[in-house]
């Protein structure tokens, strides 16, 4: 049962603050009241304490479920308050769980359920409770929750892609930057003793002077390389998260070579979609924009969206500003052109998802399959760079000998 924080004044007017557990705001409510009671603050406590400590998010598999089964039960004639309870008890997952029985708790207060789910942004994101609230108001809530439910799938089934596709890419890199390292630190310095006498001459080669050279600075420096390199890369974070460090990295994203274009499709695909989406459960279109633009996870592109939103509000069609932004690709802006002169808008959004989707596929297995053999060929290079510097002295003594 929830617990619900209050804040009260007595007849007296001294000031109370305490707990109380009941099953809803309206129920804590009644109790202070019957105690003689006015109360100036109730809010429930537990759930967002709970959450805090479970860190408040869920994984969109998790989103996905519940949408699709919330759905079901209302089809199914189940009203929401049941419905919110069976789920309550179905959920595996913990911080879902209680989120599900805070929103319970609200609608059971008469509050909205798009409403209550707004009081948990991060686990449920604008999307859901914008397509929530139009389906409220329109009396199709249960397609729209079947819609989210669709939606938030099909973005972890894209997000799986990607990261399937670049998972064996990571682990070579991995396996190189281990490989070297052991090189350079355990390997290399075995051989110094045998280069002793050719280091006195002079007579080292230079790539082995240059491998003897990094070997002994890793392991004279190791002590402040590792630090460092968490503070470079503790800062780096901080500062990508800035507003102006974000833009910056966005706009470096979209114009690496090859990778690039992956980037763009992939934002783009997600707008358009989100776009179309908003726009089939009849949200204006100026809203939409506002909603769809942070879907992108890109700020350059979220910067022109808005730009865009604004000349839409000047009377303007959506496709003359987005043809402006060089980011967006000509055949989209056609596409999006022809759809407002036709009034089909939000059908020609979803097909232009579709097939950038499509088309970043194939791009990021092309990229995928270029990038493998890039990455051996570097490891070979790498490893043959060690191999000559310790050969060659090697090979010098022989010829010594031999002369």
């Amino acid at each position: 049962m929830p617990e619900f924080a209050f804040e009260a004044l007595a007849p007296s007017g001294e000031r109370s603050r305490g707990t109380l557990t009941a099953n809803t705001e309206r129920e804590t409510l009644a109790m202070l009241e019957a105690k003689g009671l006015y109360p100036v603050r109730v809010q429930p406590v537990q759930t967002r304490r709970s959450l805090s400590f479970l860190g408040g998010r869920v994984s969109g598999r998790h989103m996905a479920t519940f949408y699709s089964q919330l759905a079901d039960l209302l089809h199914s004639g189940v009203p929401l308050l049941r419905a919110l309870d069976i789920l309550d008890k179905m959920s595996a997952q913990a911080t879902l769980q209680i989120a599900i029985r805070e929103l319970r708790a609200r609608v059971a207060d008469g509050t909205g359920l798009a409403q209550a789910m707004a009081q948990h942004p991060k686990i449920f994101n604008e999307l859901a409770v914008s397509m929530v609230r139009a389906g409220q108001e329109g009396g199709f809530l249960e397609d729209v929750l079947r819609r989210v439910a669709d939606f938030t799938e099909h973005q972890e089934d894209l997000k799986a892609k990607v990261i399937g596709a670049l998972a064996y890419p990571v682990f070579l890199l991995t396996v190189m930057f281990v490989v070297l390292t052991l090189l350079v630190v355990f390997v290399i310095p075995m051989f110094e003793p045998i280069f002793a006498r050719q280091r006195e001459k002079n007579q080292l080669p230079t790539i082995t002077t240059y491998l003897l050279g990094g070997s002994h600075f890793l392991q004279s420096n190791w002590w402040w390389l590792i630090p460092g390199v968490i503070v470079m890369i503790v800062g780096y974070v901080m500062w990508s998260r800035t507003p102006s460090g974000r833009f910056i990295v966005d706009r470096i994203r979209l114009r690496i070579p090859a990778a690039g274009k992956i980037f763009l499709n992939l934002a783009l695909s997600r707008f358009t979609r989100i776009l179309g989406t908003l726009l089939h459960n009849g949200i204006p279109i100026l809203r939409s924009l506002e909603i769809a633009k942070d879907s992108t996870g890109n700020k350059v592109l979220t910067a022109a969206i808005e730009q865009s939103a604004e000349n839409v509000t000047a009377g303007q069609k959506l496709a003359t500003p987005l043809g402006a932004c060089p980011y967006f690709p000509r055949d989209v802006v056609e596409m999006v052109a022809i759809a407002e002169e036709s009034n089909n808008l939000e059908k020609v959004l979803i097909e232009i998802s579709n097939s950038l989707e499509k088309r970043t596929s194939r791009q990021l297995e092309l990229f995928v399959r270029l990038l493998e053999p890039a990455m051996l060929l570097v490891m070979a290079v790498i490893v043959l760079f060690v191999i000559l510097g310790l050969m060659l002295p090697i090979f010098n003594m022989g010829n010594v000998m031999r002369g």
